[in-house]
């Protein structure tokens, strides 16, 4: 009894302790945070104040916000009042506007992709074009979203003016109601295999799914190819009905663990399925995030697909909006995404950085192994490694240059005016073409900006500044001639690759996306490696030990 009686009162204080440490630990916190408020509050009014130049107090914040976030992973973001508009966009797939695929550059929009038969399609708009005015307002006074200025509604007439091929030319865009499909393009392979392209995980991504993959039975096929390739992700809940369009109801699909305890969850299938049986080969890439790597891992982890490809991006943070003042808002990181098997999706550790502010990645050595549902060996360590690798969708270093800085965008905007009359026919990129395309970058001063060029230019410029640079000129000269020479021999060592991109940026000129998908279906080696696998019956049995 005596012992009982002891731990029962040592038990009670060490409790009560606890709690005591819970509590202060928590005033601690919010009277930190209090303290930090009133400092950047007076910092902000008198700044405002007092600065010497007239500042703008919308942008000054805007400005504090993203600095204060940017310590933190890339997805917690902060949207005003218009980029809340852009992310409902995003998210429902439906929008009043233009059509078209556009980005910012200077005193321009760049037209990147007209979609067909939308308003800037319709205009007789191009990918390459330069929009430098709309309606009454010219580009080069407007600093904020120009992406606004096309808002409006449906029927409304927009002038716009631009520049194609050094020439000036207007039009007129007339808006009008704009889906953006998470299933672009779905189509019979061959006799017996569908395939279906998910490009967006929106409100509609699991609707459509379903629609091309029921058409797609009904038209005979008999095996499915899944593409995910280039997919960034979207809506968490999307994924888990795609998923459950193949395996049975109540299947956990993924789990999210945070700190606080109402964001742990785990998300099953809750509806009839369509087919849980019918042969499935998913295609990943690189540039497969989120989404599409919670439906990928899914459905390996529970051996209902043949994952296809090379190794995802390693998206798995979990984020939600926050509704703040003013009609802005707040996208947060709350949890981390974990397949059924148990692995983390995320493959970079933003809360552990190098000196130079990157986040770092787990080292191959390090990799976790896991179970699927069979007993096959998956590993962790950022995003899905497929099941059978491919080295055609791995992007190396030099072409993601060139695909991030236009390279290949800008040299296909000249190869379609040089050739305009191509139409339906698919174009052979000769070596001549290519010898052709290596001096239009050289001829361009195209930089590549890879870390070794961004070093040695952030080199030049430390030495300017400490009035170096007369010593080391030639030296630096000779570096970068060696570094434009290595550069150089990338883009031959590469050139099979860096064709291929080049002639899927060439026929989307002709033949919009569609086009390319057509292409695709009887010429891309992921798909044509695909077909093989379900084609064999032994092999994709063997695969996922059936």
């Amino acid at each position: 009894m005596k012992t009982k009686f002891f731990q029962k009162k040592f038990i009670i204080p060490v409790i009560a302790s606890a709690f005591l440490f819970v509590g202060v630990s928590f005033k601690d916190d919010y009277f930190e945070i209090a303290k930090q408020l009133e400092i950047f509050t007076t910092l902000f009014k008198e700044l405002n104040k007092n600065y010497v130049d007239e500042t703008t107090p919308a942008e000054l914040m805007n400005n504090a916000v993203k600095g204060m976030l940017s310590s933190l992973d890339p997805y917690t973001v902060y949207f005003n009042e218009q980029e809340v508009l852009k992310f409902k966009i995003n998210n429902t797939g439906e929008y009043t506007g233009i059509g078209a695929l556009i980005t910012r550059e200077n005193d321009k929009l760049i037209l990147k992709e007209p979609y067909k038969n939308f308003p800037a399609d319709k205009a007789g708009l191009k990918a390459g074009d330069e929009i430098i005015q709309i309606g009454d307002t010219p580009l080069a006074d407007f600093k904020d979203d120009a992406s606004q200025l096309f808002k409006g509604s449906k029927n409304t007439k927009i002038d716009v003016k631009y520049i194609r091929q050094g020439k000036p030319y207007s039009a007129v865009i007339v808006l009008d109601e704009v889906e953006i499909k998470s299933v672009p393009y779905f189509a019979k392979i061959d006799d017996k295999t569908g395939y279906i392209v998910l490009a967006h995980f929106n409100r509609k991504a699991s609707n459509e799914t379903r629609d091309a993959l029921e058409q797609l039975k009904r038209q005979g096929a008999e095996r499915i190819v899944l593409d995910l390739r280039g997919n960034p992700g979207g809506l968490l809940n999307e994924a888990v009905n795609i998923c459950n369009l193949f395996v049975p109801r109540n299947e956990i699909i993924v789990t999210t663990k945070s700190k606080i305890e109402k964001h742990n969850n785990t998300y099953k299938t809750s509806q009839e399925p369509v087919d849980t049986t019918i042969p499935l080969v998913i295609l990943v890439n690189g540039r497969s995030a989120s989404a599409s790597e919670i439906v990928s891992g899914a459905l390996q982890d529970l051996d209902r697909a043949v994952v296809l490809g090379s190794r995802s991006f390693g998206k798995g943070l979990v984020q939600r909006p926050v509704e703040l003042t003013y009609g802005t808002q707040l996208k947060v990181t709350i949890s981390r995404y974990y397949t059924p098997s148990g692995r983390c999706i995320q493959a970079l550790d933003y809360a552990h950085k190098d000196k130079n502010g990157v986040a770092t990645r787990t080292d191959s050595k390090n990799y976790n192994a896991f179970k699927t549902r069979k007993g096959r060996t998956v590993y962790d360590g950022g995003g899905i490694l497929p099941d059978i690798e491919m080295e055609e969708t791995k992007t190396s270093p030099i072409a993601n240059a060139l695909l991030k800085n236009d390279g290949i965008f800008d040299y296909a905007t000249k190869y379609y005016y040089k050739n305009p009359n191509l139409g339906t026919k698919i174009p052979v990129i000769t070596d001549a073409d290519y010898a052709d395309f290596k001096q239009y970058l050289k001829a361009q001063k195209f930089n590549f900006d890879t870390e070794t060029e961004i070093a040695l230019k952030n080199t030049l410029a430390a030495a300017k500044k400490e009035k170096l640079d007369e010593a080391i000129t030639i030296e630096y000269q000779q570096l970068l001639t060696a570094l434009q020479k290595s550069e150089n021999a990338l883009l031959d060592k590469n050139q099979k690759e860096i064709k291929g991109l080049l002639l899927d940026e060439i026929i989307k000129r002709y033949q919009y996306q569609e086009g390319l998908y057509d292409y695709y279906i009887k010429n891309n080696p992921e798909i044509k490696k695909a077909v093989t696998i379900l084609n064999t019956t032994a092999e994709y049995n063997s695969i996922l030990k059936i």
